[in-house]
């Protein structure tokens, strides 16, 4: 039996996220304040006592669900060991941090620099996504080209499971697209409240800005494969895990790709580890045979 550890990205926030671990292991205490001093603020108490609004921010949503991921896999480490991971978008980081690719410290800048980076392409570029429900990916991908073709930016982004892919681009792009796609049979369109166009061309700036960071930060031969988003793969080396974290910003995340490359590959449980359950629930619609839990 092979154990998948995966990782959940932006949008499983909650206030009080990792106060349990907080008040319950000295490690995890040790790691938080380390964090603080890393960030230069308390976003430990932002995650304990801030309201859902402040969660929201992405400077500190995405710090927060690494942090909450990656220091309750720490509290675990000793009890079981992951045979590959993944992570969804930002949880791709965790996942680096989990099989010893990225020290937790590095990965927590590299998060941080992330967040802020897409922050101020969201400000440069008003845009946004939408979640497309019940429709053969090749027909999104279709009008998505077509109105992209006409000039307006709207790309396929999020491959969560089948049945459900969300798109992202310009306002008026996804606009568009929602009502092509609507009538072409879709059961739903449903716009996201999300800051931008997440994994698009529009994410550019934030990807340049990323590289910078990425280029200068030490990467580990990993313990365990990694099944990045852009190329849905194991990946070992450290170079390419590199380039494609570069790529990710403004890839599609070929999640549904990567659950089912690591079923083939062996993997039969799957350890949700990090705030919320959405993995699980993609997981189980992406194979039928997985067991999905999490720690």
């Amino acid at each position: 039996m092979k154990k998948a550890y995966v990782f959940p990205g932006q949008g499983s926030q909650f206030p009080g996220m990792g106060k349990d671990l907080y008040e319950s292991s000295a490690l995890a205490k040790q790691l938080f304040e380390q964090a603080n001093d890393i960030l230069g603020f308390r976003i430990s108490d932002v995650m304990f006592s801030g309201t859902e609004e402040e969660l929201k921010q992405t400077k500190i949503t995405q710090p927060a669900i690494f942090l909450h991921s990656v220091i309750l896999f720490k509290t675990k480490e000793n009890e079981s060991k992951p045979d590959m991971v993944a992570g969804h978008s930002l949880g791709e980081f965790s996942a680096l941090v989990a099989n010893k690719a990225l020290s937790f410290e590095d990965a927590l800048r590299l998060v941080s620099k992330r967040a802020l980076a897409m922050q101020k392409a969201c400000e440069m570029n008003p845009s946004t996504m939408a979640a497309i429900l019940n429709l053969d990916d090749k027909i999104v991908e279709d009008i998505c080209k077509e109105i992209s073709a006409s000039g307006h930016v709207v790309v396929a982004a999020n491959y969560n499971c089948p049945g459900q892919l969300v798109i992202s681009g310009s306002i008026e792009g996804i606009n568009i697209a929602c009502e092509k796609l609507k009538a072409a049979g879709a059961k739903r369109a449903l716009v996201l409240p999300v800051g931008g166009a997440f994994h698009s061309p529009l994410m550019e700036p934030a990807r340049v800005e990323l590289e910078a960071a990425i280029n200068s930060t030490n990467f580990s031969a990993p313990t365990c494969p990694v099944y990045q988003n852009v190329t849905a793969n194991a990946v070992s080396d450290p170079t390419a895990i590199k380039k494609n974290l570069i790529m990710q910003l403004t890839a599609p995340v070929k999640w549904t790709q990567s659950v089912q490359q690591m079923t083939a590959d062996g993997a039969t449980q799957y350890i949700e580890c990090g705030p919320g359950k959405v993995l699980q629930g993609l997981v189980k619609k992406i194979s039928q045979t997985a067991e999905a839990l999490s720690f």
